[in-house]
């Protein structure tokens, strides 16, 4: 008998910020706000919607603003913003009531926190440190992200210690919750489990542990199974497969929050996502790109089991 799995498990779509920043096209604003408000009605209780980064830096996300102000999002769902630095945040601040969360992000490795931000750990840590801290105060509930936590694209391995320090920084500092990222896909399940294993003995349970992988190898789903049966239950995900990282090339989308939440209901753990309505948006996300998408659930469909019984779901105790 295999570990126990969480019976239900919390999603933040990511794709509104993640995926249309790393597309080469701006998305226009009212294409955004459209896709946004469709995703607020598939039963996805948290939305990452933008990022009050520089617009000259990316210039994808420049309507930072005027997407808060028109999105029409129910008062279950929570809207989060990533916040790079406090001049971020003093931006965001002027729109307070239209979001709950927000995001902070670094990198485990000096060399991709270099090229991502153009700082090292140290002053990076410094930083969103004071950023926490100034929205806890704010009421804003607190996530830290911490990029290429399972391997670094230019060093290689990244120390599960150096990780887990920053995770208690970003904790101590005011997140409630730290989102480990999988930037370029170099993760694999054995390591995956181990990892969050090991997090949740080292961080103790008052802080919400989340996993955001990347399809990049075609792992991620694998992943996703991997941090479950290690107690994971919050995840990260992209609607049609958007998103990537801006360095190093090749660093393809996240996995497909359609497929994720397609093979969660499969066995048996619930996520609240009304799968066809989320199909619905992640095929006029396609449309809006008039390009093809990397999720499989959005070319095959759901599964349609003719009302026989889920194998999967039978087989659960």
């Amino acid at each position: 008998m295999g570990p126990a799995l969480p019976s239900s498990v919390r999603i933040r779509e990511v794709g509104p910020r993640d995926g249309f920043q790393n597309e080469p096209e701006i998305v226009a604003t009212a294409d955004k706000v459209a896709l946004i408000d469709l995703l607020a009605r598939t039963g996805l209780r948290r939305i990452e919607a933008t990022s009050f980064v520089r617009p000259d830096v990316v210039p994808q996300l420049a309507d930072a603003a005027e997407v808060l102000r028109a999105i029409d999002v129910p008062d279950e769902v929570s809207v989060s913003v990533l916040i790079p630095n406090e001049r971020g945040l003093d931006h965001a601040l002027d729109l307070r009531d239209r979001f709950d969360e927000i995001d902070v992000f670094l990198s485990a490795s000096e060399t991709h926190n270099r090229r991502n931000v153009n700082r090292s750990i140290r002053e990076s840590l410094v930083g969103l440190e004071r950023v926490l801290g100034r929205a806890r105060a704010a009421g804003l509930r607190c996530e830290g992200v911490i990029s290429v936590s399972f391997g670094c694209p230019y060093e290689g391995g990244v120390p599960v210690q150096r990780v887990l320090a920053i995770a208690r920084r970003l904790h101590d500092a005011g997140a409630q919750e730290v989102g480990f990222g999988d930037t370029t896909g170099m993760a694999n399940p054995r390591q995956v489990r181990a990892f969050f294993e090991r997090a949740r003995e080292e961080l103790g349970g008052d802080v919400e542990l989340t996993a955001h992988f990347h399809n990049t190898r075609g792992q991620a789903l694998a992943n996703v199974l991997a941090a479950l049966e290690a107690g994971c239950a919050s995840f990260e995900s992209s609607f049609g497969e958007l998103g990537g990282c801006p360095v190093p090339p090749g660093a393809t989308g996240n996995v497909a929050t359609e497929d994720l939440v397609s093979m969660l209901e499969e066995m048996g753990i619930d996520t609240g996502v009304d799968l066809g309505r989320l199909l619905e948006a992640a095929r006029a996300v396609r449309d809006v790109l008039a390009r093809p998408l990397g999720s499989h659930t959005l070319v095959a469909g759901p599964i349609d089991w003719d009302g026989s019984e889920r194998p999967a779901r039978a087989g659960l105790s």
